[in-house]
C-alpha cells in the first residue's frame, strides 16, 4: 500500500540542494487522481506501471509570451507533455534551460511537448527576457502566484523549483524530478513514455 508523502518544505529542501528550494504554501487539490508519493524522499520519481499512474487536475494559464492567450494541457492531447517549473530568479533553473531545450527538439518529432510554468516572477518582462535569452522554443504559463500548480495535488510540493513532470500520452504522471537535471537525464525517460503503448496497456 502506498503511503502519501507528506513533507515540510525544511525535509524537502534536506533532500535537494538548499539552492534548488523556495518557501511557499503547498496546494490543495483540484481534481485528478495523482497522488505524489516519494518512498525515502527520494528526488526522482517514477510512476509504473502506466495502468496505476494517476492523471492531474486541470491546467491551464496565461501564455507568458503572449498576453492575453491562454495555455491549456488540454490543448496537447494525445502528447507526452514534459511540465517544467520555473523561475528566471532560480539558478538551478538557468542551468538546467539549455538541457530542457535539447530533449525538446530532440524529442518533438516523437509526439513530445514540453510545458513551462513560470511561478513568483511578480515582473513578467524580467521572465520574458529569460525565454529570449535562454532561446527557449516551448511556452510557459505564466504564473507568480502559483495557482495552475493545484492540478498537482495536495501533497504536492510545489515549494520545490525547479521541478519537472512527465506525462504519458494519457496525460497521468509517469516521472517526477525535484531537482536540476541534465539532457542524459531527462531524454531516456521521455523517450521511454513516448514509446509506450496507448490505453495504459
Amino acid at each position: 500500500m502506498r503511503k502519501v508523502f507528506r513533507a515540510t518544505v525544511a525535509a524537502i529542501c534536506g533532500a535537494v540542494l538548499l539552492t534548488s528550494c523556495a518557501t511557499g504554501d503547498d496546494a490543495v487539490a483540484t481534481g485528478g487522481t495523482f497522488d505524489f508519493v516519494s518512498p525515502g524522499g527520494q528526488t526522482r520519481i517514477f510512476y509504473d506501471p502506466p495502468a496505476d499512474r494517476g492523471t492531474l487536475g486541470e491546467l491551464t494559464g496565461e501564455d507568458l509570451m503572449n498576453e492575453g492567450e491562454t495555455i491549456s494541457l488540454d490543448d496537447y492531447e494525445g502528447q507526452v507533455v514534459v511540465l517544467n517549473v520555473w523561475g528566471q530568479w532560480c539558478a538551478p533553473c538557468r542551468s538546467e534551460a539549455d538541457d530542457l531545450e535539447e530533449v525538446y527538439e530532440a524529442t518533438k518529432d516523437l509526439g513530445v511537448q514540453f510545458l513551462g510554468i513560470n511561478v513568483r516572477d511578480n515582473q513578467r518582462d524580467k521572465a520574458q527576457d529569460f525565454v529570449t535569452d535562454q532561446r527557449i522554443g516551448y511556452p510557459s504559463i505564466y504564473d507568480p502566484p502559483m495557482r495552475s500548480l493545484l492540478a498537482l495535488g495536495r501533497n504536492y510540493p510545489t515549494s520545490v523549483v525547479p521541478t519537472t513532470v512527465v506525462l504519458d500520452r494519457e496525460h497521468r504522471v509517469a516521472a517526477v524530478y525535484l531537482t536540476e537535471l541534465l539532457a542524459e537525464d531527462l531524454q531516456p525517460v521521455v523517450e521511454r513514455v513516448a514509446a509506450e503503448p496507448d490505453s495504459g496497456q
